[in-house]
């Protein structure tokens, strides 16, 4: 194939991520990989992209050192959110040499025998929230899977690594659903706002009265030793509670309902619970919620796929489509939680893989657990086609899940 310039790309496919990508996102991105690897393509608020689609390319590019994540390397004016300092200095934004340093900083509270240790704080809060859920559906008939477990469940955890109060879990959580997700440009101001509000003043209280959690250690890195800013400081605290929370609870949502409506595959998993761990991978492969890794800028131009692009360009490396992607899954729209091969890229690869990996497997394998064993006869509470969804080019996630059971 011959390189092609930037003027000229693969296919004129201006908002694949409009209507009626929010109600079939797998059909659109079977489309897109049938038309080319790559693809010139607008955000639903108008800014170009290159979008890569197929797993080969989306899984070198994701450990391509010419891609950088730091937004001084854009040269079309990405903004993305448009965080203030104290958010955007996270290790999402930033290259090998700070990354690492900053990696450092917090990489033991989520090796995987810190993770471990953690185990019975986990299965405590998973056995509450059943409990919970079980009473509901004694009660009324039916519970939402996703408001009663689902979100939790990440929240409490996550929010017991940095001790932050219960009842601030949940309005962190709403401002951050409105930042993914906002319904005008005002509300993402606004939930911007009061995330930046929140995280400044729980480091204000933390750093007078510091306990024996990760955000204490984090401060002391600041205020002892100099290993990290301000704003770095408060960036991290950020990170650990937005992405230790978000991916866990879409991933427990999507995937009970991927189980629920593939009964063969329940059936292979409870009369088996030791594929519990082989399950939560396809479920990550198949249903995980994120769509596309953090944009990339490449520092040099770059081909993939035959298409050429320039320097500074916003590249977004579709990770759903990988996971969908024939050349790299035999039969890859079939759940199968015996597929031989169900490596994927749903928590990163390369620089930027998850550093909360081992504790989001945890998560998700207790949570599975428990619900299957501790609710007979789990099932949608509403047909399915009745659910509701939020999609975006970022993630595909359940709003809610009603759910019904045998009690």
């Amino acid at each position: 194939m011959t390189t092609q310039d930037a003027a000229t790309p693969t296919t004129p496919l201006p908002r694949p991520f409009d209507e009626p990508f929010g109600r079939d996102p797998h059909a659109v991105y079977a489309r897109l990989r049938a038309a080319g690897p790559v693809h010139r393509v607008a955000l639903p608020d108008g800014s170009p992209v290159w979008l890569v689609t197929r797993a080969s390319d989306v899984r070198a590019g994701l450990a391509d050192a010419r891609f950088s994540v730091n937004k001084r390397h854009s040269t079309t004016g990405f903004s993305g959110f448009s965080l203030p300092a104290a958010l955007d200095a996270n290790l999402l934004n930033v290259d090998p040499e700070d990354h690492l340093r900053l990696r450092r900083l917090v990489s033991k509270g989520f090796t995987a025998r810190h993770v471990e240790l953690l185990r019975a704080g986990v299965r405590t809060c998973v056995d509450e929230l059943v409990t919970r859920l079980a009473d509901e559906i004694a009660r009324s008939g039916e519970a939402d899977l996703v408001a009663g477990f689902a979100r939790p469940l990440p929240l409490r955890t996550i929010g017991a690594l940095l001790h932050v109060p219960a009842p601030d879990q949940e309005r962190f959580s709403g401002w951050i659903a409105a930042m993914l997700a906002p319904r005008s440009k005002e509300e993402l101001v606004a939930a911007v706002g009061h995330v930046h509000r929140f995280l400044v003043e729980l480091v204000g209280q933390r750093r007078a009265r510091p306990g024996d959690d990760m955000l204490s250690s984090l401060i002391a890195a600041r205020d002892e030793e100099d290993r990290l800013t301000e704003d770095e400081l408060v960036s991290l605290a950020f990170l650990i509670l937005m992405a230790g929370s978000e991916t866990v609870q879409h991933v427990i949502g999507s995937g009970i309902l991927t189980l629920l409506t593939h009964p063969d595959q329940l059936a292979a998993l409870r009369a088996d619970p030791g594929l519990l761990p082989e399950a939560a991978e396809e479920l990550l492969r198949y249903a995980g919620p994120g769509q596309t890794a953090i944009r990339r800028f490449p520092t040099e131009p770059v081909e993939i796929g035959g298409v050429r692009i320039p320097v500074g360009d916003t590249v977004l490396f579709c990770l759903a489509s990988a996971h969908r992607d024939p050349a790299r899954y035999p039969d890859p729209d079939r759940f199968d939680i015996g597929r031989e091969d169900k490596a994927h890229l749903a928590l990163g690869h390369g620089l930027h893989y998850c550093l909360g990996a081992p504790l989001a497997r945890l998560q998700i394998t207790l949570a599975l657990a428990a619900l299957l064993d501790r609710l007979p006869g789990l099932r949608p509470a509403r047909p399915v086609e009745q659910l509701t969804w939020t999609s975006t080019f970022r993630f595909h996630a359940l709003r809610a899940l009603p759910v019904t059971a045998d009690l």
